[in-house]
């Protein structure tokens, strides 16, 4: 039975106790919404505390779900584990609460409905979901694995609830009846006193200890009834889709600026639930679907604990529909997007060509002028954020334009939220490390230590690799006295890093990044040991230029920089020996990295058979045993099949010039060549980089078959 059957079967009875209510309780609850939404827009503005200080004056499901979304916000954006714990105890006050006030409203049905197009209750259920979201992204961050995978539970919930409401969307905007499409809603079942079964979203009193068995046999492949009913009911939203993105896309085609009320010719959310209702439900089920898709597939085995999968076109497009919004709903959604196409997307080298770009390239490419205008609207709604400033320093860098990027994040007052000052910073660290400025570098990652515990060792490694070029140049400078102290400085940040790993983890594990700058420590300390030099000296080509390869700063780098960066790496830049440096390029993994940095450095420069030959000969032509040990590079091979697969991408993009059939079939033959070699990294055992690889391979291949499915190949 439906979940909204409740409603339908109202009572004499109910409906006497409903004509008891205070005739202003609609109208409170919407003023409450309205109050609480205005309130909440603070956070987007830099002003967490002033939204915190007002919220408190209120007394709502929505002023609850305010004062959750400010320690959400604080959660993700700082990573500091008092915070995310904070922010769980809020989630779940506000998920409780706002299951009481759903009761309620399903009740007491139309007489107490502020919605003027869904069924009652809708809003608390919107919330509900949101909070499951919120609390599964923020136990997945948890260093527990517990919480992660109750994480994942939550995460299914939540699809089951927006899933519900999406699809209610599809019937009321393309019939433009609201009674006609109320009578055929379907949901998760109902019980017949009307209470909600496990898939409502609401959490109950054992659930998490259910969640865990569930999550656990999934884990191991077994699959529990449970699971099997949501198999069942991923078929019936397949289905739905269509309808979803059939009618209601036909009627809700906005441009950014639309007004709100633009929703169809025939219906208007002037009703301010209706506009929290429609902003919300398209926000988190495509921020939803967003993070499924982006599942490298090292973790594919999470999509099945979770029991749905992604759909990146279908995520765009709803968190393009809820940006319009003037509302904290469009102000998440409008940031999720920038955070997709201006970082995730901005790590991703197989991208749509501007030349082959049309609108269904927008799931798997950045729209440059819809991101630039977005921009600006937010830019224009929150003029204090710094947060947007960042977003704009990404999008700056994207183009290649590190010099502005860098002077952007420099300049301007810093934000009044720590977490956004802490994100500028990073920003800041990476791109000075992209533009070679050493200095600036090693200070903005020193002072990542005084505004995030994200990752110490990370912070005090990437400020070693800084002051060893500031040390190398002064070695070859000649500045005996400079040298001296940066080998000093370079030496006890590198000694460093080791003894504070560990003190975030992810789902109970070591952080990737620690543990490949663990082993490349470990490798430097016993080659120093085995060779009788200093630890400093024992250090192969770049590390920096290796850290510019992880964050692929290459991407961002100019004509300048590139060039640069192949001097950066050239093995005279080493302070050892010439027979010491000949043993090191002895060794074939350290010979490895050095040809996969270089190899992205020359593919970015335009040098794609330079590129090409360096890897066939330093890292293909080896076999993947050369790379297995302890302390050994074991993804410079994935990361240079990738990058063989990225530079046919390019040639793909670039084809010469010939009859029109010829040069379709040089570009099919490329788009293979590159798909073959993508597919043989999506398969790639387990290796330290294997998430960050993982995902640029991932959004190589949706954009391969965006590209194909363009070409009817």
């Amino acid at each position: 039975m439906s979940r909204l059957a409740g409603w339908f079967r109202s009572s004499g009875k109910e409906n006497d106790s409903s004509a008891s209510l205070p005739i202003d309780s609609i109208v409170k609850e919407k003023e409450n919404l309205v109050d609480a939404m205005k309130w909440v827009e603070l956070i987007m503005n830099d002003d967490i505390d002033g939204a915190w200080e007002k919220l408190q004056l209120g007394d709502s499901s929505f002023h609850e779900m305010g004062s959750a979304v400010a320690f959400f916000m604080r959660s993700v954006l700082g990573f500091e584990k008092q915070v995310m714990t904070e922010a769980t105890a809020r989630l779940n006050d506000c998920e409780t609460r706002a299951w009481s006030d759903l009761k309620r409203a399903q009740k007491h049905g139309a007489a107490y409905n502020s919605s003027k197009l869904y069924p009652p209750g809708t809003e608390y259920e919107l919330i509900i979901a949101e909070t499951q979201l919120m609390g599964a992204v923020v136990g997945v961050l948890h260093e527990s694995l517990v919480e992660a995978m109750r994480s994942f539970y939550k995460l299914r919930k939540a699809f089951l609830t927006l899933d519900g409401i999406v699809a209610s969307e599809a019937k009321i905007f393309g019939k433009g009846s609201t009674g006609s499409s109320r009578s055929s809603l379907t949901g998760s079942s109902s019980t017949a006193d009307g209470s909600e079964s496990e898939s409502n979203g609401s959490t109950q009193n054992g659930s998490d200890s259910e969640a865990f068995v569930d999550v656990s046999e999934s884990l191991s492949g077994q699959q529990t009834p449970s699971s099997q009913a949501d198999a069942s009911s991923t078929s019936t939203a397949a289905k739905l889709e269509q309808l979803s993105l059939g009618k209601l896309e036909d009627a809700s085609k906005l441009s950014l600026r639309s007004r709100d009320s633009d929703l169809s010719s025939d219906i208007e959310l002037d009703n301010p639930v209706d506009k929290f209702i429609h902003s919300g439900a398209n926000m988190c089920f495509g921020v939803l679907l967003l993070i499924l898709s982006l599942i490298p597939p090292a973790f594919s085995r999470i999509l099945s604990v979770v029991g749905f999968h992604g759909d990146r076109r279908r995520a765009v497009k709803m968190l393009w529909k809820s940006a319009v919004h003037s509302n904290i709903n469009g102000a998440v959604a409008g940031m999720m997007l920038l955070a997709y196409y201006n970082g995730l997307l901005g790590a991703a080298d197989i991208l749509p060509d501007q030349k082959d770009y049309d609108e269904d390239a927008e799931a798997v490419g950045p729209p440059i002028e819809k991101c630039e205008k977005l921009l600006a609207d937010m830019r224009a709604r929150y003029p204090d954020s710094r947060l947007w400033r960042v977003e704009e320093s990404r999008m700056l860098a994207n183009e290649r334009k590190i010099t502005e990027a860098l002077e952007l994040l420099k300049t301007g007052k810093e934000s009044k939220m720590k977490q956004v000052a802490a994100l500028n910073n990073f920003e800041l660290s990476l791109n000075g490390m992209m533009s070679y400025e050493w200095e600036l570098m090693r200070d903005s990652f020193l002072k990542c230590l005084e505004v995030n515990d994200w990752s110490p060792s990370l912070y005090y490694y990437m400020a070693g690799c800084a002051s060893l070029e500031l040390y190398r140049d002064a070695f070859h400078g000649g500045d005996k006295d400079e040298a001296r102290r940066q080998k000093t400085k370079t030496e006890e940040f590198f000694r460093k890093a080791p003894t504070v790993i560990g003190k975030k983890r992810l789902m109970a594990r070591q952080l990737p990044l620690e543990t490949f700058l663990q082993r490349k420590i470990q490798k430097w300390e016993d080659r120093a040991k085995s060779l009788s030099i200093d630890l400093v000296d024992a250090i192969g080509p770049s590390p920096a230029l290796e850290m510019c390869y992880v964050w692929n700063g290459q991407k961002r780098m100019g004509t300048e920089q590139l060039e640069k960066g192949l001097d950066y790496m050239k093995w005279e830049r080493c302070t050892a020996s010439k027979e010491v440096v000949a043993k090191m390029q002895e060794e074939k993994d350290e010979t490895a990295v050095w040809a996969v940095c270089m190899a992205s450095l020359l593919r970015g420069a335009g040098k794609l058979d330079e590129a090409r030959k360096v890897l066939q000969e330093k890292v293909i032509a080896h076999d993947r045993s050369v790379f297995k040990g302890a302390a050994k590079d074991d993804y410079v091979l994935p990361s240079a099949i990738y990058e063989m697969g990225a530079i046919a991408w390019t040639e793909c993009c670039n084809p010469p010039e010939g009859e029109e059939k010829e040069v379709l079939e040089y570009r099919r033959k490329k788009m293979l060549e590159c798909e073959e070699q993508l597919n043989k990294v999506k398969v790639w055992e387990a290796y330290v980089l294997d998430t960050r690889i993982g995902m640029r391979t991932q959004s190589g291949l949706e954009t391969l078959a965006w590209f194909k499915k363009k070409n009817g190949w």
